[in-house]
């Protein structure tokens, strides 16, 4: 009797399996190194994944000699998942080829398909090895006010509440079940949660398919299903990071698995901005609960460096302490500007005190001993010295090129340039103004506060001559 599958509105269960032989499966894999791949079927063959991930392995009638056909095959399957854990363990011990531990998983161990959820961790793998993979966009929840309190809830005009400090609790079950519900019923999804290994903060993976089936149909590899074959090859990956404590939410470009290449945009701009603005739009829906209406509004802030940009919209201290306040961002130091007794001394303060001392009497100066200059510091020019003693008051231990907040991408090998709109791009924007500033070109001493990162200001504007900064724009 043929196989009869019904459209529905549910999600992708994570056990679904997709068929080894898919070229999507031998990208996703074949993307990782050789470690990664058994790092990852090492997480697979754990007790707790087990379940969405269980091998093929020896049949018990197998080991009496019924059947010897597997003990010929090139990878002859184990008796037991400990036997796999053991036989992995080795492969890490030694060298080898990433081909023959592709061909054992793809071939051997996992020959009869690879779960949505065995796929899902291959890709965070991914993302873990290359954090600059993806491109964020951070965005701010921010609570609405009703305007009209006679209308219903739904057809009430809604406005942003900036008195409100009120943020969404966050339940990852609960808000899933709502994110579902803004899912079109043509379009299926598939959802995995993972907390990120050096960050603080919790990642959700979206895996987006053209599909109205929630079975193994929608998975098939194409031959004789061309239709199931091509949703899956136009399918799409977003990531939503939730960092911890923090009022923002980054979004991720969507990316397709499909002939367009693994790890780029593919299939058009113009779906990938369609299905970013769904998200926007699906999020706050899924956050807001009865009389506590949430949206999200962007930030201007874009980037592939993940770590710098839960630096600037996260929940410790730099995020509202850039620039020169960095020095009380450190958790660690017990300065505080509060502090009136003990405050350390700004670097552009060395020139006054000097300029007082020399004018006390001689019998009443402060001796003090000449530092030895380094070779490097000798043949420097009193204005260069000058420009990065500025730099230093300015930006502190921040924006320093080899700081590991900037982008390694190819296009950005160029460096640093602003273009005639004053619009500055490059890997490490912060990282080229204080290197303007140390070699003179920018005036450090009247520049504005935004142009160092304070308060997380990365926004500024001229009208009629003079700079309407926001706060922390030092004007």
């Amino acid at each position: 009797m043929a196989r009869i599958s019904i459209p529905t509105s549910a999600r992708l269960p994570s056990s679904l399996r997709v068929d080894a032989s898919h070229p999507a499966v031998a990208k996703i894999l074949g993307h990782l190194s050789r470690a990664s791949l058994l790092s990852v079927a090492l997480d697979w063959l754990d007790e707790k994944n087990l379940p969405l991930a269980t091998p093929y392995l020896r049949r018990s009638s197998d080991q009496d000699g019924a059947d010897d056909d597997e003990d010929d095959d090139l990878n002859p399957p184990a008796r037991s998942p400990a036997e796999l854990q053991r036989l992995y363990s080795r492969l890490q011990a030694r060298k080898g080829s990433k081909r023959d531990v592709l061909d054992r998983i793809i071939e051997g161990d996992w020959r009869q398909g690879l779960s949505l959820y065995q796929l899902a961790m291959a890709d965070l793998q991914y993302l873990h090895d290359h954090p600059t993979s993806q491109k964020w966009s951070a965005y701010r929840i921010v609570p609405l006010k009703t305007q009209s309190a006679d209308l219903d809830q739904d057809d009430a005009q809604t406005a942003v509440d900036k008195e409100s400090l009120t943020i969404p609790r966050f339940h990852p079950s609960t808000f899933l079940k709502a994110l579902q519900a803004q899912v079109l019923p043509d379009v299926k999804a598939h959802y995995n949660f993972d907390r990120h290994k050096d960050l603080p903060l919790l990642l959700l993976r979206i895996f987006i398919l053209d599909s109205p089936y929630s079975t193994s149909l929608g998975l098939a590899n194409g031959s004789g299903q061309s239709t199931a074959g091509a949703s899956f090859d136009t399918s799409r990956t977003v990531y939503i990071a939730f960092p911890d404590a923090s009022p923002h939410i980054y979004i991720s470009k969507p990316q397709t698995l499909g002939t367009a290449g693994f790890g780029v945009g593919g299939g058009g701009g113009g779906e990938s901005k369609s299905l970013r603005n769904l998200i926007v739009e699906g999020i706050p829906k899924a956050l807001s609960r009865p009389r506590q209406r949430v949206t999200l509004k962007s930030t201007n802030l874009s980037t592939r460096n993940l770590a710098e940009i839960l630096d600037r919209r996260g929940a410790a201290r730099t995020n509202c302490a850039g620039g020169g306040w960095s020095i009380y961002a450190d958790e660690k130091a017990k300065d505080t500007p509060l502090d009136i007794v003990a405050l350390p001394t700004p670097p552009l303060s060395d020139r006054g005190s000097d300029e007082e001392n020399s004018n006390l009497p001689e019998t009443q100066q402060r001796p003090h001993k000449k530092r030895d200059l380094s070779p490097a510091s000798q043949g420097e020019e009193p204005a260069v010295k000058r420009a990065k003693v500025v730099a230093q008051a300015r930006f502190a231990d921040t924006a320093r090129p080899d700081d590991g907040k900037g982008e390694k991408s190819g296009e950005d090998e160029r460096g640093w340039r602003p273009n005639v709109r004053l619009t500055f791009h490059g890997p490490h924007v912060f990282a080229g103004v204080r290197q303007l500033v140390e070699c003179g070109i920018i005036d450090g001493e009247r520049m504005p506060g935004w142009m160092t990162g304070e308060e997380g200001v990365t926004v500024g504007a001229v009208r009629h001559g003079r700079i309407r900064g926001h706060k922390g724009s030092g004007v």
